[in-house]
């Protein structure tokens, strides 16, 4: 997979004095349906997190407070991109690596996954996903 397929996508606001809201149906704003949510806060500062590939799983991350870089890697090209709005988050299609780091203080990243949790999805190894992508030894 090539990382130009990950696109930073806006997301439906609708802006009111008392407050905005955004809303993500799957399958409209983001080109997969949700079968699993999850989010990361209280990260350390200096912290990493991700340093993985996903198989088949797609993703879209959102800085919902805070803010944080999510680095993408396909292995051949790296794209660093700083999430800082809760109504954009970045696409990530299925074999691209990536890592979460330069979180601020108090981010809380939400993830939206295109499948329900399944180790075997993962690459954990860089070597074995350059292998995977018919990269390097």
């Amino acid at each position: 997979m090539s990382i130009h397929r990950c696109k930073v996508l806006d997301l439906p606001k609708i802006s009111d004095p008392r407050g905005n809201l955004t809303f993500i149906e799957g399958g409209s704003h983001i080109p997969f349906d949700i079968r699993r949510v999850y989010y990361l806060y209280d990260v350390p500062g200096g912290a990493e997190r991700g340093g993985h590939a996903h198989k088949d799983l797609s993703q879209l991350i959102i800085a919902m407070s805070g803010s944080f870089d999510a680095v993408l890697d396909d292995g051949r090209e790296k794209k660093r991109v700083h999430l800082n709005r809760s109504y954009n988050g970045i696409y990530v299609c299925p074999m691209i690596w990536r890592e979460l780091d330069n979180f601020s203080s108090g981010a809380v990243c939400l993830v939206l996954a295109s499948n329900l949790y399944d180790e075997a999805d993962y690459y954990r190894d860089y070597d074995e996903f350059l292998h995977a992508q018919g990269i390097g030894g």
